[in-house]
């Protein structure tokens, strides 16, 4: 995967990130800002940015003692204030109602004296970035955006986007596991997956330091997800920069279901695994924008995408082996004879299987069944017909086994699951059309041809 990444251009390592970007380009002062959550907060807060409300601050010990099951919600988030790399962070989903105990993510269950625990040695600072005493606070624990539920199964995942210079240069999505105890750090085992700044689709996925194409253990394509509100939150973290003073940073962003966009955290020293997620080198993109002159966040935002985005689809392709393809695309299916016969197919990530009309299936004489599976369908369960046939799509010949049903008056022929779609990445933002006169004519002639 490295090799990959080197093959574009020159990997940025820890010593070139903090010897030409950290130092140089973060202030003291605005170090200190990022490195404490909760003056973080208060300062984005100040500045009309949304964040996670602050339920309760823990900063000496007699404080802990007043905490009772009464005094706490039944979920919440406990942190660190100058805790790093998801140390010291206690996600509480919900309590149970014989025991009164809270559940984490994994449905173990804590008690009001481990809580205290908790915020004994976070006041000691065993989770502080230099061991020095701490304070503790609980945090509104954020729900997660239907968008996104199906990818994690645990925790809530947030958009890592670094920001220079103000312009949002790079980004991923951190989808928490079991592995990572719902917390969506890489190195704990969350999973990241690159995304296009002009687009916001998602591209590449790693998972623990390998190449993935969908959630382990699932068949759900990490590849095509659209991050809602993107212009949203590339505008937020250019803004996190103007505000803080930071001229090199990480921004932390979590999608609540509720209340949209909400900057999570702020990071002065984020990590590099963002150029593995995205199967792109940072150096390359930071040298582009060294020394320009932007004013604003918004000027920034435009520049972004402007820049790493425009040749994104060639740069896909290049990078990780495979075709970016549309929601539709034509595709050129081989009859008996082994003629080829162009369809309008609709790409749908959320079918396993491919379909394929009955008509056009008589049509090309490839209608003979290899098996017969039960599936439900909109009048209830069917036994349809499975069949093999090939097609052509995007230059690439794909030997499929697919149902066979009647889309007599259906828009496409024929569609795609994901079974087929291992070669490929899916953009939903690409559409490929056949003009309605062609695509009328050709149903028609299938039509005429199922009479006969």
């Amino acid at each position: 995967m490295l090799t990959l990444i080197k093959n574009r251009g020159r990997v940025l390592g820890m010593n070139a990130r903090n010897q030409k970007y950290i130092r140089p380009e973060n202030p003291p002062a605005a170090m200190r800002l990022a490195d404490s959550k909760l003056l973080a907060k208060k300062t984005l807060r100040q500045n009309s940015l949304s964040v996670p409300k602050t339920i309760k601050i823990i900063s000496r010990q007699p404080d802990i003692e007043k905490l009772s099951a009464e005094s706490l919600p039944n979920s919440f988030v406990l942190k660190p204030n100058r805790g790093f790399g998801g140390a010291g962070i206690l996600i509480i989903f919900g309590r149970n109602k014989k025991t009164g105990n809270w559940v984490k993510a994994d449905r173990q269950q804590v008690t009001l004296e481990e809580i205290k625990s908790h915020c004994r040695n976070i006041i000691d600072g065993n989770f502080s970035l230099s061991n020095i005493p701490d304070k503790a606070f609980f945090e509104e624990r954020v729900k997660i955006s239907p968008f996104i539920k199906p990818f994690c199964k645990r925790g809530v995942p947030d958009v890592r986007i670094v920001v220079y210079n103000k312009v949002p240069i790079m980004a991923m999505l951190r989808l928490p596991t079991e592995k990572s105890d719902g917390r969506a750090n890489l190195h704990l085992g969350a999973i990241g997956v690159g995304i296009d700044m002009a687009t916001g689709v998602t591209t590449s996925a790693i998972y623990k330091n390998k190449i993935i194409d969908s959630v382990p253990g699932t068949r759900l394509l990490l590849s095509g997800i659209q991050i809602p509100f993107w212009q949203e939150i590339l505008y937020m973290a250019a803004k996190v920069q103007v505000i803080t003073g930071l001229g090199y940073l990480g921004v932390d962003v979590a999608i609540d279901r509720e209340k949209g966009p909400l900057i999570f955290e702020l990071n002065a020293r984020p990590g590099l695994s963002v150029q593995l997620a995205n199967l792109a080198p940072l150096a390359s993109r930071l040298q582009r924008i060294r020394g320009l002159k932007i004013k604003t966040a918004k000027k920034g935002v435009r520049i972004a995408q402007d820049l790493f985005g425009g040749d994104i689809e060639e740069e896909i392709e290049e990078k990780s082996g495979k075709k970016v393809i549309g929601v539709s695309e034509v595709v050129e299916i081989f009859d008996k004879n082994q003629n080829t016969h162009q369809v309008l197919a609709k790409i749908d990530t959320g079918a396993y299987r491919t379909t394929i009309c009955e008509s056009l299936a008589k049509k090309l004489q490839i209608d003979e069944a290899i098996a017969f599976k039960k599936v439900r369908a909109a009048l209830g369960e069917e036994e349809r017909p499975i069949i093999k046939f090939a097609f052509i799509m995007d230059n690439h010949r794909v030997h499929t086994e697919a149902f066979m049903a009647q889309r007599g008056d259906m828009k496409y022929d024929i569609i795609i699951g994901r079974r087929d779609l291992k070669k490929y990445i899916v953009d939903p933002d690409k559409n490929t059309f056949m003009s309605r006169e062609a695509l009328n004519k050709h149903k028609i002639k299938i039509k005429k041809e199922a009479l006969k």
